[in-house]
């Protein structure tokens, strides 16, 4: 370990840290209002993750999560996420109807939320199943909005690789729980995304 440097852990390193990141996330919202009205595939497949605020909370938390509960469960679950996905979205692309999709959109939110405010650590497989369960819902939405005139191989590789962005910045922020105050923000952040995703739920069913 000679040379080696450890960081600081305090307080203000870790909100810089995590504030750093956050805002190195935050090109991927501008693509919520790029390009409106083309329909190329990939930029409308790009765009559509983070148009609504239900899948971008979804998506980072399934980063955040997988940064809470530790390895293999860092790569393992935002990998089975957009492969998921990508099924639903061939489904909703075929026209095949999901009924509740945006309850389930709206429950992730809040599932996922609760469970980093709950630090819960199941079974990887459990996560993973948890995981997937909800993609399906993510992966319809995004298939059965297709822009008109849009490719649909090219969209979906544009919504998964945004997908992918966007649990990498999940990832990212998620460091921050290696120290004592970072995990408590990171609890936090959950209570935020539980929250949200309740008043999401309560759209979706009103």
């Amino acid at each position: 370990m000679n040379g080696a440097r450890r960081l600081p852990a305090t307080p203000a390193f870790v909100s810089r840290a995590a504030t750093g990141l956050a805002l190195a996330c935050w090109p991927l919202l501008g693509w919520a209002h790029a390009e409106s009205g083309r329909a190329d595939g990939l930029l409308a497949g790009l765009q559509h993750p983070v148009s609504g605020l239900d899948h971008v909370l979804a998506m980072v938390a399934v980063g955040l999560w997988g940064a809470q509960i530790g390895a293999p469960a860092i790569w393992l679950l935002p990998l089975t996420f957009p492969l998921v996905m990508a099924f639903g979205g061939m489904l909703g692309l075929m026209g095949v109807p999901l009924p509740g999709a945006e309850v389930g959109i709206a429950l992730s939110a809040l599932a996922l939320g609760v469970a980093i405010l709950a630090a819960w650590r199941p079974p990887l497989w459990a996560a993973a199943l948890i995981v997937g369960f909800f993609a399906i819902f993510h992966g319809h939405a995004h298939g059965t909005e297709l822009p008109a005139g849009a490719n649909g191989l090219t969209y979906s590789l544009g919504f998964v690789a945004a997908t992918g962005a966007l649990h990498a910045c999940g990832i990212g922020i998620g460091v921050v729980q290696r120290w004592s105050p970072g995990r408590m923000a990171l609890r936090a952040a959950g209570a935020g995304v539980a929250v949200a995703g309740m008043a999401f739920l309560w759209r979706a069913i009103a």
